[in-house]
């Protein structure tokens, strides 16, 4: 371990707390050293927040290092509850999801007083209402002795919002914070003693690149004006070009704008998608060659986008931009001329340079670039060259477009087909490309001579072909391949490379070969670093450094100010944070008189819903468990949240609502909700950050309207007029409703709630509801005359099917005791019907039986009409 990660594992091995480090300084190094300590039988860790390239990564090192026991994963998929139960009880560490965590800690599966500490990784999100959270709120609440320690490498996360960083630390249950910047005096220290050699190539721009970044930032700033003249009381402070042409920038405007969302024009929308747009084509520039961008613009100017655009298409820096990007394709006599992309030269010379003055021939060359594309496009331009390339490209994709187009449009394909036939001949791209390297020389002079010209020559191969090669290798991989952020730290410690060309920046990238210098290696690794100078690449790499530096600078200034509560670690009785149960348990205690001179007060009977396993994903049991209610997760066949014995409750939000509008599942589940309970609710939650109202286009579809919604919404309701509707904002006003649904109601039982479904169970043989059969029940509601007030008086007095076919006219009108529906209902039954053709006969349906008995149990069944063969 360096210096500063020892420093960093002393400071959360000895103290509870939260420890923020910038990115690329190896926390995931101190907390497997944390994992070494705790992996013992003894022990019972839990981990969360793992990603499973980071599981496999930790156990692995544990493994190589001889460490028992290792730790283990516990997913649904893996092992089942009474599996984990027992692998719970044989300790060690445990990396587990936060559902399966949370279920577990309710179903008391794994016992709390024994957990040794929890270990959170991605701290910056977790909310006080997510899955995470409940998890530890649950363990503080059942073991006031264990750990918490907490690590995350995103600080800028816990500058958004007002606060955020304390609710976390009270969400967390610690009360320490330690911070470690690249700023940071150890850690500026420990990178000095031992450094690479960095060689920076500042490349110029080329007259035509230059041009299309100009225009570029014209369009966005275009954009910017136009989103804050349409929107003058929106906080635009954050919305500036220097933003737009971060990778984050998208992604922190959403979160701006999406809790007004609903209040934005349409072409305000459309202008946030356009940023985007253009910041893809201001990447595209630098990363793609010229044909393939010149390729990306013509699909722009595609008429049906720039009418859907919100203008910039239109714009003369566009069309400057357009006519740059065919200068690198065209001369001025309108001949082809590819123009190359500056780092295909930079990393040629490179290379060459690596191989004269290297000693070892069998060395190796690590490229890192972004995108898995230019992987493809590197492996390409080294093995074919930078003239062949280019010419396929343009053969590719200029060339014979207007001969596709031409034969699309003569034989009736759609340009989208066309398009996407373009796309299924493209090549694979690959995250990984291994080459080797061999000089020729070109002229006939002698060897004497110390300017002999030399080409170079690059043959892909594998792993395997490169046993008993000394050339040296060239290793094209992506700084992060698959979203592993633990890809380049373990190809570094495999391939130990004496050389790093970085084609692309990446300040993450940058700090692990900084930290693999200092700790891993005995030589001095050379760093290649390409950028174009003056640029937009330049200027987002220096604004990515500034946000960073900014972001730490901001909680160093809030560490200095900030209160933290002497039992905000949870570990005492008197912790404010989990006593404050805003809902039963705090108006019981209040309610309770202390004036009867020293009576027992009656212990306080905590209410309790019964929630289905799946419902876990959403934040709406955390809320209830925070408002003092007990959730006791089972797995339902009927409902979503059981309040009381008579009181079901199926959850939809708005989504989810339309979806089983649809396909007809919602009647399903109102049907089984209203025949087995006697207060069904469904329950429309939305979404706290969207309005509350059935406005707006909830289809994407033209032909689609949000009537249907409600259209199909009254039908249900007149179909089961026992079902009732409830409306909620967000999740927190559903809490306080089942709070208040329950007041004064029966607490409901969880082995009935969930035996309910199970075919030949009932709830209860007094339910009027199931008095009678099923089938026959909803074959009678299905006669005319016959609705909710005068099904259950005629299921009572008629004695049976064949019955009621000779009761009269009369009769039928003393049952219902209404003339019209009597009369429908006679009428249905005795008028005659035309016979069926000869080709089709009546057959009883599968599984039906009769009887000549009453409306009970045993009298059911159905026809159907079938084709005769």
């Amino acid at each position: 371990m360096i210096e500063y990660e020892n420093q960093m594992f002393l400071d959360v091995l000895y103290e509870d707390g939260l420890l923020i480090s910038a990115k690329g300084l190896r926390v995931e190094t101190v907390i497997m050293n944390l994992l070494k300590v705790y992996c013992d039988p003894g022990n019972l860790v839990v981990v969360m927040g793992a990603t499973p390239q980071e599981e496999q990564f930790f156990i692995s090192e544990l493994e190589k290092q001889e460490v028992t026991p290792l730790p283990k994963v516990l997913t649904y998929d893996h092992i089942t509850y009474a599996e984990r139960e027992s692998v719970y009880l044989g300790g060690g560490v445990m990396f587990v999801s936060a559902t399966v965590i949370v279920i577990d800690l309710l179903k008391k599966r794994i016992p709390i007083p024994k957990i040794t500490g929890f270990i959170v990784m991605r701290a910056h999100r977790i909310l006080e209402s997510c899955q995470e959270a409940f998890a530890i709120r649950l363990y503080r609440q059942g073991n006031k002795t264990g750990f918490i320690k907490a690590f995350s490498t995103s600080p800028h996360s816990f500058t958004v919002g007002f606060a955020q960083v304390e609710r976390i630390m009270r969400t967390l249950f610690v009360k320490n914070l330690y911070l470690w910047p690249r700023f940071h005096a150890t850690v500026n220290t420990c990178m000095e003693k031992k450094k690479p050699a960095v060689v920076e190539f500042h490349l110029e721009l080329t007259t035509c690149m230059s041009h299309i970044q100009t225009s570029v930032l014209d369009l966005v700033h275009f954009c910017i004006k136009e989103i804050k003249r349409l929107n003058p009381s929106l906080d635009t402070e954050d919305i500036t070009v220097e933003n737009a042409l971060s990778k984050t920038f998208h992604k922190m405007l959403q979160m701006q704008l999406d809790p007004v969302w609903h209040q934005l024009s349409g072409k305000t929308k459309q202008l946030v998608s356009d940023l985007k747009t253009i910041r893809h084509i201001i990447q595209s520039l630098f990363q793609q060659d010229c044909v393939s961008f010149y390729s990306y613009l013509n699909k722009l100017r595609d008429p049906d986008y720039v009418m859907r655009s919100s203008g910039w298409l239109l714009l003369d820096s566009f069309e400057s931009m357009y006519v740059a990007a065919k200068k690198r394709i065209y001369n001025a006599k309108n001949e082809v001329d590819l123009e190359p992309n500056p780092k295909w030269e930079a990393l040629s010379a490179i290379l060459k340079e690596i191989y004269k003055n290297s000693k070892d021939t069998s060395h190796t060359v690590l490229v890192l670039v972004h995108e898995s594309s230019t992987v493809t496009q590197l492996r390409n331009y080294l093995t074919t060259g930078s003239s062949k390339l280019l010419s396929q490209m343009y053969a590719k994709l200029i060339a014979t477009k207007s001969k596709s187009k031409f034969t699309a449009t003569k034989s009736g394909t759609s340009e989208a087909e066309a398009d996407s036939e373009e796309n299924a001949d493209e090549e694979e791209m690959l995250t990984t490309v291994t080459l080797t390297q061999t000089m020729t020389q070109i002229d006939d002079q002698s060897k004497e001579d110390g300017d002999v010209d030399m080409e170079a020559t690059f043959t892909q191969c594998t792993q395997e072909q490169l046993v008993g090669k000394h050339e040296p290798v060239i290793v094209l991989q992506q700084f992060k391949q698959d979203g592993d952020t633990l890809s380049l730290p373990n190809s570094l410690k495999l391939l130990h490379p004496l050389y790093i060309v970085l084609y692309d920046v990446d300040v993450t990238a940058i700090r692990q070969i900084e930290c693999f210098q200092a700790a891993d290696t005995v030589y001095q690794i050379t760093v290649y670093f390409l950028i174009h100078g003056e640029s937009v690449e330049e200027q987002a790499y220096l604004t990515s450094l500034r946000r960073e530096k900014e972001a730490f600078e901001f909680l160093i200034k809030e560490k200095s100010s900030m209160v933290v509560h002497a039992d905000q670690d949870g570990k005492s009785e008197d912790c404010a944070e989990l006593n404050r149960d805003m809902g039963v348990s705090a108006s019981a205690t209040n309610s309770a008189n202390t004036r009867k001179g020293g009576a027992t007060v009656q212990p306080t009977v905590m209410p309790k819903v019964i929630v289905d396993i799946r419902e876990f994903r959403s934040e709406l049991p955390t809320l209830l468990h925070r408002r003092g209610i007990n959730i006791e997760p089972i797995s339902l066949l009927v409902g979503d949240y059981i309040l009381s014995p008579e009181m079901c409750v199926e959850r939809k939000s708005i989504s989810d609502l339309i979806g089983s509008l649809n396909n007809g599942r919602l009647y399903t589940q109102a049907l089984n909700m209203t025949r087995y309970y006697q207060k069904p609710i469904l329950l429309i939650e939305f979404d706290q950050n969207k309005p509350f109202a059935l406005q707006g286009r909830y289809y994407l579809s033209n032909d689609k309207s949000s009537n249907d919604i409600t259209n199909k919404l009254q039908l249900l309701t007149l179909q089961f007029p026992k079902l009732r509707l409830v409306w909620s904002p967000n999740p927190y006003a559903t809490a306080q409703l089942f709070h208040e649904l329950k007041e004064g109601k029966e607490e409901p039982d969880s082995s009935v709630a969930a035996a309910i479904g199970v075919e030949g169970v009932t709830v209860d043989d007094d339910y009027r509801l199931e008095k009678y059969n099923s089938q026959i029940q909803d074959f009678v509601t299905q006669l005319p005359g016959i609705d909710s007030k005068n099904l259950y008086s005629l299921l009572d007095k008629g004695e049976s099917l064949d019955n009621l076919i000779k009761l009269s006219q009369q009769e039928l009108n003393a049952i219902l005791r209404n003339s019209y529906s009597a009369e429908s209902l006679y009428n249905a039954l005795h008028t005659e019907v035309d016979s069926l053709p000869d080709d089709e006969t009546i057959i009883p349906a599968r599984g039906a039986a009769f009887s000549r008995g009453r409306f009970g149990r045993r009298g059911r069944g159905r026809f159907i009409t079938k084709k005769k063969t």
